[in-house]
């Protein structure tokens, strides 16, 4: 007898007809795995979370390895994570909803993702998340701020992951109140997200935004970041990266870094970053790198940045640390090559902060048309440019002047 005819194929795949019940306390796990499963191998399928459902999902990894090319995963309903949920007891499970080694994805729609982070925020200190940035050398004064990197956050998950992945596209969704970083692009080639909102409490820790780590040819524009920690991460391994028309705040600020921790080799090369606004946010645009690590930052650009009431707007540190000291060592990942091009708004304590290694001064540091001004009223201890080892330029106006950039070449 002939083989009987395989089922048509299907081009949407709602969870509802895998056994979800959106009721937002029934675990949907097994319906969202199901849906995704059988999406795979229809091919250029769409995996459909509804509207006016809200869905209890725990930890889950959507896999492209059987998938053909170019899903959808639509989200126009709300996905809220369980908390509850046994799987994070083991200690090891470090992601919440990830999407992995899949080629051309498109996760989108009007919908949220919900991670419910007050479960685990609540679970330790956010006052002790404090960390020391650096020493300044000319005035023994400590500045401290709240980028957490080491209280707190080995259980706490991160609420979406696309790991080895290409051909990425996130756009219309709103990811909020994630355990640790809200959105992570890990290891991936070709992505773009636009139009996309993220928002979580000021004093949540750890809660980047966006995180990007490895990924090369990213673009990130048209969107909306309210977080705990850097609005936007850029990490080992990026180049290609473009960021225009993002709004951050509050945060703390767009960030390449911090990189070469425990003496380790990271590379960061042709980022771009314009028509940004940050608004009462701990730094403006930063690069931050630990002491004894190796490798290079270069070809950066920062363009039409505006700040309103930003603690710092313009910085790199190379002496970033965690703890209340750090022991001082002599190489360095080197930094080259900064422009920094209209830059314009209001501090809350320094314009413009370059501390640069001894062994590996900062070159080519370009500053021009700068014009920020402390805000008005307040209160706050203001403090003046501040540079040590950076090799540069300025080309007026720079409102305050940055005096103390040293001409020519290391």
């Amino acid at each position: 007898m002939p083989p009987p005819s395989p089922p048509p194929l299907l081009s949407t795949f709602s969870v509802l007809d895998y056994g979800a019940v959106g009721d937002g306390t029934t675990d949907d796990t097994k319906a969202f795995a199901a849906a995704w499963s059988l999406a795979c191998t229809a091919g250029a399928s769409t995996v459909l979370v509804p509207v006016s459902y809200v869905f209890l999902v725990g930890p889950i990894t959507f896999t492209g390895d059987s998938c053909v090319s170019n899903m959808i995963f639509q989200v126009d309903g709300t996905i809220l994570a369980d908390a509850g949920s046994t799987a994070w007891r083991s200690g090891v499970v470090m992601q919440w909803l990830e999407f992995e080694n899949v080629r051309g994805l498109t996760i989108q729609g009007c919908g949220t993702v919900d991670g419910q982070g007050s479960h685990w925020w609540s679970g330790g200190s956010v006052a002790g998340d404090a960390e020391m940035v650096t020493e300044e050398k000319s005035l023994g004064q400590d500045l401290k701020e709240l980028d957490s990197d080491r209280v707190g956050t080995s259980n706490r998950p991160t609420a979406v992951r696309v790991f080895q992945s290409a051909s990425i596209t996130v756009t219309g969704i709103t990811i909020r109140n994630s355990p640790r970083f809200h959105l992570t692009l890990d290891t991936c080639h070709g992505v773009e997200v636009h139009d996309v909102a993220v928002s979580s409490p000021g004093d949540s820790p750890n809660t980047d935004g966006i995180h990007l780590a490895g990924s090369v040819g990213v673009s990130i524009h048209h969107t909306t970041i309210a977080c705990g920690d850097d609005c936007i991460s850029i990490q080992d391994g990026c180049s290609d990266v473009f960021i225009r028309s993002v709004h951050c705040g509050p945060g703390h600020g767009i960030s390449i870094g911090g990189l070469g921790k425990g003496g380790a080799s990271a590379a960061v090369s042709d980022v771009t970053v314009q028509d940004v606004t940050l608004n009462q946010t701990m730094t403006g645009v930063r690069i931050k790198t630990w002491q004894g690590g190796s490798g290079s930052v270069k070809n950066v650009r920062f363009s039409g940045v505006r700040v309103s009431a930003v603690k710092t707007p313009i910085v790199i540190d190379q002496y970033y640390c965690d703890h209340t000291t750090c022991a001082n060592q002599t190489s360095a990942v080197t930094v080259a090559g900064v422009a920094y091009q209209g830059v314009a708004g209001t501090y809350t304590e320094r314009p413009v902060y370059l501390a640069c290694a001894d062994a590996a001064p900062c070159a080519g540091i370009h500053l021009a048309d700068i014009q920020l001004a402390p805000v008005d009223g307040g209160g706050y201890h203001l403090h003046g440019p501040f540079c040590w080892k950076v090799y540069g330029d300025e080309v007026r106006p720079v409102e305050p002047p940055v005096n103390c950039l040293l001409a020519g070449a290391p």
